[in-house]
Order: C-alpha cells, then structure tokens, then sequence
C-alpha cells in the first residue's frame, strides 16, 4: 500500500470527531501530506451534545453551557477558527448547597468542597458541630497506604467524615459527572486531591498549597474577578458551526451509521448503515463506548466497554418575566445534597450567571434532573418534568407565573461513569489495541475526560497519533 492511498475515517461528529477533523486537516494541508479523511456522523448534525436554541432574545444551551478557562485546549481551538473575540467569562457570584430545606452559601475558599479557609468552613451552617470537629480530623490522619485506585466516597469519606461529603462534596461532585461517588474512580477524575494528600499528609494543607500556586489576580481594585468558565457569545454551537466551515465538505457526511470496523490484513473495512462497505488506513472513533464497542464486538479486548455504566440526565430551561420570580436570590445558582427530598439536583440562575444570554426585563432558569440510582424522571413528559421542576422551586424561591417558555433536553445514558479501575481497564485495552489493531484509536469523553477541553485535546491527540502511526509504518518500509 503505497503512502498516497492512505484514508483516515473518524467515527463520530461531536466536538472529539471534529477537533480530531481539524487537527487532522490542518497538518495534511499545511505539510502537503498525501493523505485523506473521511468524518462519518450517525445523525444529521454535527456537535453531539452541543445544541444551542436561539428564542426571543435568550441564547440557551441544551448541553453544556461553558468550560474551563485553565484547561487551555478548549480557548485554544476557539481562537484557531476565529472566534476568540466572542469568549466571554462567567459573572462571579455567591454559590449555595441547598440541604433539606435551606440554600447554604458555598463556603468560601473551597475547592471542589474541600476546605482551604478555616474561618468560613466553622462558621458555615452547612454542618454540624461534630461534623465540622471530623472534618479538622484530616489535620491528622495518616495518608492513604492503599494501592491501587480506589473510589471518590472512600477517599473523602476517610479524610473529612460523612457530614461533608454529603452535605457539599457530593453535590458538586456529582453535578459534574451525574454519578454515585461511591463508585466513581479517584484516579480517572480527581487524582489531583490523591496527590495533595500523599504529599502534604493532610488534604486540607494540600489543597491550600495548590490554590496558592495558581496565578494571582491582578492587584487591581478596580479589576473584576474573572469567573472560571469560559462560553461564546452566541453559544456553544457556534464553534461547532466555525469548525464545519472550515472542514472539507467532501469529507464529512452525515446520516450514516458506522455499523461494523473489522481490520482486514493492514487495512480496515467498515460497514455502513446505507449498505456501503468503505477501507481506511487508520480508523478514530470517538463514538460513546457503548457504541464503540458495538462496532467491535467481535473484538473481546472491547468486552470491558460492554459492562461500562451511563446515567441518563435531563434539563430543564425555563424563560419567565423578571416580575414572576418573587423571591430574587442574590447568586448564580445551587447544586442540592441527595439528602434533601428533591428531584432537581442542581439550577443555575443564567441570567445572573451569563448575563448576555437573557434579554433585559427577563429571567432564565437551567436546572437539571437526573443521576445515578434516580433516573425515571427523564422518561416523564416535558410537562411532567416541567411541573416537578417548578414545584421544587417554589420551595425555595417564589415563581408566580409559568414560564413564557421552555425548553426540556434529555441525554440518554449521556454520563459515561469512570467506576473504580477504569484507567487500568483503559490501558488494558489501548495495549491490546497497539497489539491487535495497529492504527485504530479511541477518544472522548467515555475515555480520559468529559469536559469540551478534555474531548478537544483527545481529539487533537488521536489525529497526532495517526500521523505518528503513518510515519513509523513508512520508515518501516524503507
């Protein structure tokens, strides 16, 4: 097979497929390369779980709504398609945990919960007396001896006690992944806070080191405090538009299914749903693992991805009239501890969180139902869900009104769960995959990371990875 034959297809249109799309291109034009690909999507659209609705003025997200400025590669990509002019942060603003029946303000200095000012952490209401005295306990507890990976429930639970983990790590924890972090995997999600605690001894010393480390504010009274999200003016979709501009439109087809990859000598055949079979060269599919595997099920070193939960979650936006929300909060939003007897597990308050997204005179409320163990809601009716949504908010803010509209989103086992061992059953399979199926490769975000700068720079990393795989293969030859 002579060089200039070589095709790369990649398996699936969400923001890995086109980041893989674009790195791809970017090279094989800028270097002149012979090579082609080929980006196939199963529905008729690109961006997976980016979908923004433009309504009367509100700019609202179906998916995720914005990510995180520190991890560059999202800001990155947002620049290289032209749109660095439209990133926008988030507004800063007073957080809560509602437990039971009260909204508690985020204790100010925590980190994914977890204290770093002692003086906010004591006075909170969040806990009790004798929570609080177990949590100080981690100023003395040994570090963990266990080896291996081990689950984000235990690990917490054993430094802090159970009073603060269910009371604000959970419910932020989970807000994240829609997962039970009693199995959810230390070592695939937070392995920052492992590192903290084997090197300073107690988390809490730990974390305060590594906020002490990140840059600084400038010292400037006038300045405002930048939030830590980043989104685009115009929504999320809009980068997904900006990088299907500037993709070949031979190369992408949408529509068709990806329903079988089976390597054939140094090749691979892949059967279509429209009955077509294709060949590629090297094959990224970057699919949900539950369809990955589908596609390789004749494949046992794919067997793990089979038994790989996902939770189901939905949203809920809801546009009102400024005047129908009587009891204003002064806040961007709460996440609620799986104590409290509600079905919402988090809102975002997005008028105040993202101001330009809501017109003037108006009020956007985003909540979110749904997680692991308590997923039935999502198969109720937009009016069922509506309803059960509204009601829990007027438990705690009052909404006299209907909303004027709203749009209700559900992601069906959306959530990949990183469960205990995941990054070791990872590796298993990328070393079988290096053994048995040269030049195949996975990424996203069933894999190393959900949010879009994790998706981004998996897809990034696959397209090195293929132009790697090429350049060995070529230098073999010789």
């Amino acid at each position: 097979m002579t060089e200039a034959n070589k095709k790369i297809v990649i398996i699936g249109g969400g923001i890995t497929g086109l980041s893989a799309a674009y790195y791809l291109q970017k090279v094989i034009k800028g270097k002149g390369l012979p090579y082609e690909f080929q980006l196939i999507e199963a529905t008729h659209r690109l961006g997976g779980k980016i979908q923004t609705v433009t309504r009367d003025g509100f700019t609202i997200e179906r998916g995720p709504d914005s990510f995180l400025a520190r991890k560059l590669p999202g800001s990155k990509l947002v620049k290289e398609v032209g749109l660095g002019d439209d990133l926008v942060h988030n507004s800063t603003g007073q957080s809560y945990v509602l437990v039971k029946e009260n909204l508690h303000p985020m204790p100010e200095g925590a980190v994914m919960g977890v204290p770093t000012k002692i003086s906010p952490f004591v006075t909170t209401g969040l806990f009790s007396p004798i929570g609080k005295l177990r949590a100080a306990a981690d100023f003395v507890i040994p570090k963990t001896k266990q080896e291996g990976d081990q689950s984000l429930g235990m690990f917490f639970r054993r430094r802090l006690g159970d009073e603060v983990v269910e009371n604000l790590i959970e419910p932020l924890l989970s807000g994240i992944y829609a997962g039970d972090i009693d199995r959810l995997s230390l070592k695939s999600t937070f392995p920052q806070f492992l590192h903290a605690e084997q090197r300073h001894r107690s988390l809490i010393v730990g974390m305060k080191k590594f906020k002490e480390l990140q840059p600084k504010q400038a010292e400037d009274a006038n300045a405002k405090k930048q939030g830590a999200f980043l989104t685009l003016k115009k929504g999320l979709q809009s980068l997904v538009d900006a990088i299907e501009e500037q993709l070949d439109p031979l190369a992408v087809v949408k529509g068709v299914k990806v329903e079988k990859v089976n390597r054939m000598g140094e090749r691979y055949d892949l059967t279509l749903s429209n009955g077509k079979e294709i060949t590629a060269d090297a094959v990224i599919i970057t699919s949900p693992h539950f369809a990955a595997q589908s596609m390789l099920s004749h494949y046992p070193i794919f067997e793990p991805l089979r038994e790989m939960p996902s939770t189901s979650v939905a949203t809920v936006a809801m546009a009102f009239p400024k005047e129908a929300v009587k009891e204003d909060i002064n806040g961007t939003g709460f996440v609620v501890s799986r104590n409290s007897d509600y079905t919402i597990t988090a809102c975002t308050w997005t008028h105040k969180k993202w101001p330009h997204s809501t017109p003037d005179g108006k009020v956007l409320l985003r909540c979110y139902v749904g997680r692991a163990g308590d997923e039935a809601i999502v198969d109720q009716s937009d009016e069922e869900i509506v309803q059960v949504v509204l009601e829990d908010l007027n438990r705690i803010m009052q909404i006299t009104e209907k909303p004027e509209f709203y749009v209700v989103t559900r992601w069906k086992k959306a959530m990949p769960q990183y469960t205990v061992g995941h990054q070791e059953r990872l590796e298993e399979i990328n070393q079988a995959i290096e053994e048995q199926l040269k030049g195949l490769y996975l990424a996203g975000s069933s894999y190393e990371g959900l949010g879009l700068p994790d998706c981004i720079e998996q897809g990034e990393n696959a397209a090195k990875q293929v132009l790697k795989y090429f350049q060995a293969e070529k230098a073999e030859q010789k």
